[in-house]
Formats: structure tokens, sequence, C-alpha cells
């Protein structure tokens, strides 16, 4: 039989038409008409080929070439030799016409029922590959975490001015504005795994150097006055290392957040890739607070030098770890990291790695990353984020506190209202999956932006129409700020996924870089704001900027799900809200 098929392959023209089927899709049957013919089954989404008539030269096909990623048949299996006329398939997908004596007929595919739609839209691409990045995650995040926690508290105890605090963080969000569109470019062109493995080392490495630094400081300079601590070498050095700290850090979010959890969930598994936005969040929630706890725990028990030389401790156990996972993650993914998202990537890659031209290439970078922003179909979504970034005036955060604390509220007060913050962040990313579900991923983004900027605006008339130092006022300034967290993190895991579903996989890190990058840049502005405004009277100016921002992000991304355009249509085809407008 091969060789009659050999035979038959060499003497007449045939072309090989190869097609992909979705995972998930149930097992189909070709039965064919004729008595006597076996039944041939294809289990789980194997690639079908069809031969029509065109010249193949079999002696050039090697092995490797013809069934490379192509499962092989079970034994047993037997394939009939069906003569397609070329011009058949051109018209029509699935219409086979045979031009043999005994015609073969197939049975129409089967549609997937609704609920099989919703069975594979929940079912992740690569479920091992996911929980091997949220391992990935919780322990880099963690040690992340109690070290952001760390390098404050001894810089407080060092000296009690808040400028050096201020100034290493400045420097930080600086470097993030300046840094991200030339890091996210290089990260679309360079290799997944050694681009996780490489910024790893890098950001371990400045957090030794840091607690060195601050380590260095505790032991050997006294109490000093700001501007001549500020001019200390060591001081110097902590700055530019913290600055590349939190570029390397932010470089590792947005790879794992915008480009790896896509790849593992699956671009056209809404709900997968909902659960597992959700599931990162749920994370860096409960990182922050608990690397903020442990170091606590432990300057309650030991000296601060003490505790740094623990926390360099994690530093380094955490690097091997964190590589392994990396690969862990790759492997029981089938490689899927593996694939390259552009071309010429060595070539572009050396040439943004030149020193000679890191000016030039950074000036670059920014335009590219502005031009390549600005053009993305789901532009409203991204800026609706950035806008959340102005408001820090009515969220838990520094301004919050020092406002509580100067109108004399109980500190206890103040700690559980920053951890009823907390928890409904957690909250919010079990009802954004959900809302997902429901009502798809537009509605829901809406929703949860509406829902913060009304709670918002509540806590801002309450500010306005009575003293929070009376206790219900108090009350009801505090819940609404804390129930607005449900819609800002709602939106936080639905606006990710809006961006990722609408950026392609090789533009991710470009975009996401930029977006980081214009999203510092708004706490930036805004900060300064702060400190210009810096008499607690002026606390009601800062909150209308605050609430400000937040409606006008709810107006805008409303505006964009009322007017939808084409590609708008495309890239959401599945959504419910586009389904039902259709009918």
């Amino acid at each position: 039989m091969v060789t009659a098929a050999s035979a038959h392959l060499a003497s007449s023209t045939h072309t090989l038409r190869c097609r992909g089927s979705l995972s998930g899709v149930p097992r189909l049957r070709l039965r064919p008409a004729s008595p006597g013919a076996g039944a041939l089954r294809l289990d789980n989404f194997v690639r079908r080929c069809y031969v029509t008539n065109v010249e193949v030269d079999v002696s050039n096909v090697t092995k490797e070439e013809a069934f490379d990623d192509h499962p092989s048949l079970p034994p047993g299996c037997s394939i009939p030799v069906v003569h397609i006329l070329g011009d058949v398939l051109d018209s029509s997908p699935f219409p086979l016409h045979d031009s043999t004596p005994h015609p073969i007929d197939f049975e129409e595919l089967p549609v997937l029922s609704e609920g099989e739609q919703h069975i594979l839209a929940a079912t992740p691409a690569h479920p091992a590959g996911l929980y091997a990045l949220y391992a990935s995650y919780l322990f880099g995040n963690l040690v992340e975490q109690i070290w952001n926690f760390a390098w404050p508290a001894a810089l407080a105890i060092l000296h009690p001015s808040l400028l050096p605090v201020a100034i290493v963080s400045f420097f930080g969000k600086l470097s993030v504005f300046v840094g991200a569109p030339i890091v996210g470019k290089l990260m679309d062109h360079f290799p997944r795994i050694p681009m996780y493995t490489g910024l790893n080392a890098v950001q371990v490495a400045t957090q030794l150097i840091s607690v060195a630094m601050v380590i260095y400081a505790l032991k050997n300079v006294g109490h000093a006055s700001t501007s001549a601590l500020l001019l200390r070498p060591w001081f110097i050095a902590l700055v530019v290392a913290g600055a590349i700290e939190r570029l390397a850090g932010l470089a590792l979010g947005v790879s794992m957040e915008r480009d790896w959890v896509v790849l593992l969930a699956g671009t056209n598994r809404p709900v997968a890739l909902a659960q597992a936005n959700a599931m990162l969040n749920r994370i860096d929630l409960i990182c922050e607070t608990v690397g903020a706890s442990v170091f606590g725990l432990l300057l309650t028990k030991y000296d601060p030098v003490t505790c740094l030389k623990i926390s360099c401790g994690l530093m380094l156990c955490s690097f091997p770890i964190l590589v392994m996972l990396g690969q862990l993650i790759n492997s029981v993914s089938c490689h899927a990291l593996d694939t390259s998202r552009t071309p010429n990537d060595e070539s572009i890659c050396a040439d943004l790695l030149d020193v000679r031209k890191i000016v030039q290439n950074g000036l670059s970078s920014i335009k590219h990353g502005w031009d390549e922003y600005k053009q993305q179909t789901v532009l409203p979504a991204s800026v609706a984020t950035v806008f959340l970034n102005f408001n820090v005036a009515l969220a838990p955060g520094a301004i919050m506190t020092a406002l509580l604390m100067h109108r004399g509220i109980s500190p206890s007060i103040v700690g559980a209202f920053s951890g009823l913050c907390s928890v409904m962040g957690l909250v919010a990313t079990f009802i954004s999956s959900s809302l997902v579900k429901r009502v798809g991923i537009l509605k829901a983004g809406a929703a949860g932006l509406i829902f913060q900027a009304s709670l918002l605006s509540i806590a801002l008339t309450v500010y306005w129409a009575g003293s929070i130092s009376q206790r219900t006022p108090l009350l009801i300034f505090l819940a609404s700020i804390a129930l607005s967290r449900l819609g800002h993190m709602s939106y936080d895991v639905v606006g990710t996924q809006i961006i990722q579903t609408g950026v392609p996989a090789s533009k991710a890190n470009l975009i996401g870089g930029m977006e980081v990058s214009i999203a510092s840049l708004a706490e930036l502005v805004m900060l300064a704001m702060a400190i210009i405004a810096n008499d607690i009277s002026h606390f009601g100016f800062l909150a209308i900027l605050s609430v400000s921002s937040v409606a006008w992000a709810a107006w805008m991304f409303c505006r964009w799900l009322g007017n939808p355009t084409d590609e708008q249509r495309k890239l959401f085809i599945f959504d419910p809200h586009f389904q039902f407008r259709a009918t």
C-alpha cells in the first residue's frame, strides 16, 4: 500500500493544505457514506491535512519537515486517499468532491454549543504553566515587597526627615518614566527566558547593593544635616541602585502580566485570562500585606542591621529559585515561551544595547513607543488606567495617612482603614472574573469605573459638607473610599485584559512599558502638586482633582464603549455587548 501511495504521489500533482483546529473542540467523526468504509475519528484537535492536485517532490521531503509538530496516528488507523479538485477548496472550506467512481460524502462539522463555548473560554491553554507562573510571581513579589518596606523604614530610622525617602522614590519613578519605553522595546525583541533571567539578576544585584549601602550608613553615619546626608557617596549609590531596581522590577511585572500570562491562559479564552489576571492581582495584594508585616515583625525582635541581613539572605536565595521556576514554566507549557515574536531579534537587541547610542536609542524608543501607544485600538482603556493614577488623595497612601493623622484620628482607625482597603482589593479580584462571565470584559470595565467614581463623589461630598473629625462623617468618608477600591481593582484586572486582547504579542512589552511610563508621569505630576499645596487645608483641592480624574476616565471609557469601531468589534467579537447589539 505504501509503495503504491508513493508512486501515486510521485506521478501526479498535489497540494498540501493544513489547517489547525481549536483546542477544546469535541471529537469529530468523518463518516463515509459508502458501505463498508470505516469511520475515522480525530480526537482533541489533531491538525487536518488535505491533499489536492499540485506537484510535490517527495524526494526532497525529510521526515522532520513532513511530520514536525504533527501527532502520529494510532496503530491500526487506515488513511483513505481522496482525490479532490484543486479549485474546490478555494470556494468553500469543507465541501469535498471526489472524482472517483465511488464518491465519499462527509458529515457537516459540529458547532460548539453555548455550554461548550463557556467551558472552552474558562479552560486555560497551559494550566500547569499558569500554576508555575503563580509560584514565580508569588516568590518574586514577596521578596520585592519586603524590600520595598525595608528601605524606607531603615532610612526613617537613619534620619528623621522625609526628604531622603522622597528623593529615592522620586528618582525611582523618574527612571520608570524615562527607561520603560526602551526596556519594553528591548523585551519585545529579546527571547523571553534569557530576558527573565537577566532581569532577575539585575534586580537582585541592585537590591544587594542597596542593602549594603543602608547597612553601611546605619553603622558608620551619625545624625547629620539633610544636605550633608544627600551628598554622601553611599546615598548617591543608593539612589542609582534603587532606580535600576525599580526599572528591573517594572520590566519583570510587565513581561509576566502583559505577555506570559496571555500565552499561558490563551488570548481566545477570555474567562481563563480574566481568572489568571485576578489571581496575579490577589498574589500582589497578599505579598504587599505580608511583606510589610514580616519586616515589621522582624523589627520588633531584632535591630535594623540584623533585619536587613535577613532580607539580604532572602534575596540571595530567591535568585536560583526564580531561575528554576522560569525554566519550569516554559517546560510544562510545551515551550510556549520559546516562540519568537519579531524577526531579526539579535541584530535589534545588539543595536539597542550599544552603549555609544544609549541617548539616541532612548529618545528613539520613547518616540517609537509613543507612536505605537497612541495607535492602539484599545487606547481609551489604557488612557483610563493612566487617569486613575492621578488619584493620589482619595486612596490609601501617604497623603491620606498624613490627613488622618493631622486630624487627630486614632492610629488604630488608620490601620483598620488600610487593612479594609486591602480586603476590598482582594474581593474585587473575585468580582471582576464573575463580571466578565456575566456581562463580558467591556461592560465589566465600565461598571468598575462608574462604581469607583460614584463612591469617591460621595466621599468628596462628605468631606466638604462636614468635619471628618466627627465620628459619623468620618466613618462614611473612610467607608466610601474603601468601597471605591472594589471598582478600582475590578477595572485594574479587567482593563489589563482589555489591553492584553487589543495589543499584539509582538508589541505587548513596548506598549505596556509606555503605559507604565505615562502613568508614572501622572503620579509625578500629582505628587508635585501635593508638594506645592502641602498645607492640610488644601486637601479639598487635591480631592477634587482626584475625583475629576476618575470621573473623566469613566466618561471616556463609556463613550468609547458606546461608539465602537470596526476594529473594536473584530477584537471583541465574542463579547456579549456586541452580540446583543447585533441582534
